[in-house]
């Protein structure tokens, strides 16, 4: 559905020319190699599960004059740094406004970065995601992986005392009773998402 907006959008702005919408990050980099894209809109999680970050990313390798936007509804911590990281050109979360985005598409292509100064704010039991550390941000992150704290602290290089000391922060903050109540609401609500 958002796909289908941004095209009503764009044709019916007179500043930019639809080319072609495709589905999956994947055929993204094929599409390019006709010399006629100026810029994309990229959303983060596309069909058959490929990250629309790993596909900017090899077209700013093999393309970097072709300026990407990324779009998302996600609140997830990690993806703006990545985006910048990777050298998208601007990032813009996903709300419905057509000026929204199209603004943003115009100062892109005139050269604008275009970045939020922060994720969305979600609320998660008692709290929010902005009230979280990126440590702990981190360590829930890899809480939805379901593996145990010791599997967890040797991917993170820390102690398993300072994984099970960042899940009691995390549970203080949130109000939940039990690690599997904290990881489902914070993967329903988007504020990680381990790809």
């Amino acid at each position: 559905m958002p796909r289908e907006l941004f095209e009503i959008y764009i044709n019916s702005s007179e500043s930019f020319n639809h080319l072609l919408s495709v589905a999956n990050a994947s055929a993204a980099l094929s599409v390019c190699k006709n010399g006629k894209v100026d810029l994309i809109l990229m959303d983060v999680m596309t069909e058959l599960g490929r990250s629309g970050l790993d596909a900017a990313e090899e077209i700013k390798r093999e393309y970097p004059k072709i300026k990407i936007i990324i779009v998302t509804s996600m609140p997830e911590y990690s993806w703006l740094e990545r985006a910048r990281k990777i050298g998208v050109d601007s990032f813009w979360y996903k709300d419905g406004q057509k000026d929204g985005i199209l603004e943003v598409m115009k100062r892109t292509m005139a050269g604008d970065n275009i970045y939020p100064d922060e994720t969305p704010l979600v609320h998660i039991g008692n709290t929010t995601n902005h009230e979280f550390t990126e440590r702990e941000l981190d360590i829930l992150k890899e809480l939805t992986t379901g593996d145990t704290n010791a599997a967890i602290a040797e991917r993170l290089h820390v102690s398993v005392a300072t994984v099970k000391s960042h899940i009691q922060h995390l549970m203080e903050k949130t109000g939940f009773k039990t690690r599997t109540e904290l990881v489902s609401e914070a993967r329903s609500r988007g504020i990680v998402i381990k790809s």
